[in-house]
């Protein structure tokens, strides 16, 4: 049901935004608006999901939850969408999910609904499930043969 509301709603207030601006500015500085702003915001999300990207390695590196980056980096790529679609109020939402802060406040409402069990890495995982079954999987291994400069031999030329 809010979907269809969103799907709705959206559109008619997109018309009338661009019906009330394009009386107050005229037509082509009204269409220079959507295209300015579709540019700016493309290289506005460009730079916000690079830091959003290296968010989530460092947290990936350091074996920390990264609940939290990845939903920056959800909210960074609808706001593109957003910013990408032709309209001002779309437009506004798409520049208000850009400020950290502003996704900072959205993630901890949803989080509030929404409950994280656990975070484990692989290693952790294998720690837990060593420690549970008591199985110990050997990982030492040997070099058979030196490592060749040419082709493999594996493959014909």
């Amino acid at each position: 049901m809010w979907l269809f509301l969103a799907f709705l709603t959206v559109p008619l207030i997109e018309i009338g935004l661009f019906i009330t601006v394009g009386e107050a500015i005229g037509l082509w500085p009204t269409l220079g608006i959507v295209i300015l702003t579709a540019v700016i915001g493309t290289a506005l999300v460009r730079s916000q999901g690079a830091m959003a990207l290296n968010n989530l390695r460092g947290s990936f590196n350091q074996l920390n939850d990264p609940t939290e980056h990845l939903a920056h980096g959800a909210m960074i790529i609808f706001s593109g969408a957003l910013l990408l679609t032709p309209g001002f109020f779309t437009d506004a939402v798409g520049f208000a999910l850009l400020v950290p802060p502003v996704r900072s406040f959205i993630f901890r409402e949803l989080r509030k609904r929404i409950k994280v069990q656990s975070f484990m890495s692989e290693s952790q995982h294998r720690t837990q499930n060593t420690a549970q079954t008591g199985e110990v999987i050997d990982e030492t291994g040997e070099i058979i043969d030196p490592p060749r400069n040419g082709p493999s031999g594996w493959t014909r030329h």
